[in-house]
């Protein structure tokens, strides 16, 4: 079947189309973005501006038209921590929704984790052992860890990397004083699940999804996106220490010169460093490798599991691929 996965994030909105079935490779056949950063539209009381409403109906509204033209069977739609946190996070969810026939489904943060984890597992399979999952998003940092499909411990702490921005840097590039209270903010937030997830045992591999990991890693050495998907790419605490200390002197401006640094993100990659270094640090983790498939394909990949209706799963996967199989009311067009 033809699906569409409608990631609505912090910094983009983003339509994956992929032809899958159940046991097989989702081979993606469209991509689309656009560029939202729903973080920068929030007002002092936390709630998403008149202006940034508007322009996530016209960005759904553009993701569900091209869903429809690729003939997508299906399309599931969700909202991350932006929409997650928002004051009136209701509000606009039914503003979308009439808008656009677009029902979009919030995913908690420990669903994110979890779906995540799965695309994780799927990629590196059963031999892989016990695995460690980090992804920075523009809002929050999940983290997964466990031996099998669904990991043992899942975790999401808002610290994004728009998020931190937006609440710690006042100048570009950030200050001495800035930085070390970021700094001082993430070792006290991440001291706790570090532990616990040390606690849980050590992982026969530590792994990375997400943009700014991809960026950071790029900085530190590893190939081009045009390498391929399948070409190992890692992350060392020793390169991201040396990165970090590099890409927090220099301005967002300058940082958006760098390749594997896109222009619309350049000014969260060194609150992204931080994020990575803290983390990394918390969990006593010395390399990290990237993975090509993430939240998407988490998603896509639970749904077709559910799909005949005899996936053995846990809490998430009882609540949110149910969900998922009926988030929108667009379907007809899709089809149509």
């Amino acid at each position: 079947m033809r699906l569409g996965v409608l990631d609505v994030g912090s910094n983009t909105v983003h339509l994956l189309v992929v032809d899958a079935h159940r046991g097989g490779h989702p081979t993606p056949t469209t991509s689309d973005k656009t560029e939202l950063r729903l973080t920068e539209h929030l007002d002092a009381a936390g709630a998403l501006t008149d202006v940034g409403a508007e322009a996530l109906v016209r960005a759904v509204e553009r993701g569900g038209a091209v869903a429809a033209a690729a003939g997508c069977e299906d399309l599931l739609a969700f909202a991350t921590s932006a929409l997650r946190d928002a004051a009136n996070s209701a509000e606009v969810l039914e503003r979308v929704r009439a808008r656009t026939g677009v029902a979009l489904e919030v995913l908690p943060g420990e669903d994110e984790a979890r779906y995540t984890f799965l695309a994780v597992r799927r990629w590196y399979g059963w031999s892989a052992g016990r695995l460690l999952v980090l992804d920075i998003g523009g809002g929050s940092l999940e983290l997964a860890a466990g031996l099998d499909e669904q990991p043992d411990i899942a975790a999401s702490l808002p610290l994004g990397a728009a998020r931190l921005t937006r609440e710690y840097f006042r100048s570009d590039p950030p200050g001495r004083r800035e930085i070390e209270a970021l700094r001082e903010r993430l070792d006290a937030d991440l001291a706790p699940v570090g532990r616990e997830l040390r606690r849980a045992g050590t992982p026969d591999l530590a792994v990375a999804t997400s943009k700014t990991f991809r960026s950071l890693a790029r900085l530190t050495g590893a190939a081009p996106s045009g390498a391929g998907p399948r070409v190992r790419r890692n992350l060392t605490d020793v390169g991201l220490r040396q990165l970090s200390a590099f890409v927090t002197r220099m301005s967002s401006g300058d940082l958006a010169e760098l390749e594997g640094v896109s222009r619309s993100r350049a000014h969260q990659l060194a609150a992204g460093a931080l994020v990575a270094e803290a983390a990394m640090r918390a969990l006593r983790v010395q390399q990290l490798e990237m993975c090509p498939w993430a939240l998407r394909e988490g998603v896509i990949l639970r749904r077709l599991d559910t799909l005949d209706g005899t996936a053995q799963i846990d809490r998430s996967a009882q609540d949110a691929p149910e969900r998922l199989g009926r988030l929108t009311t667009y379907e007809a067009r899709c089809t149509g």
